[in-house]
């Protein structure tokens, strides 16, 4: 195997550890906060229901971006 086969496979079993983990903390309920951030944007009336959790979206945004340019700084 050459260098970029190796390379793209450790980049493999990194993403998978970490769907992994991120997958064992939602079933432990460990996300129960996102849509509840302030600027999250919850409109509930009868017959009507408006939510778009922008503030959580874009703090998931954040830590994926610094996860991915880390992954790819090290792999």
């Amino acid at each position: 195997m050459d260098g970029g086969h190796q390379q793209f496979g450790a980049l493999l079993v990194a993403t998978g550890v970490i769907l992994a983990v991120v997958g064992l903390v939602i079933w432990a309920g460990g996300f129960g906060w996102i849509g509840r951030l302030p600027g999250d944007i919850r409109i509930e009336r009868p017959g009507f229901r408006l939510y778009v959790p922008l503030v959580s979206m874009l703090l998931i945004s954040l830590v994926l971006t610094i996860v991915l340019n880390l992954l790819r700084r090290f792999f």
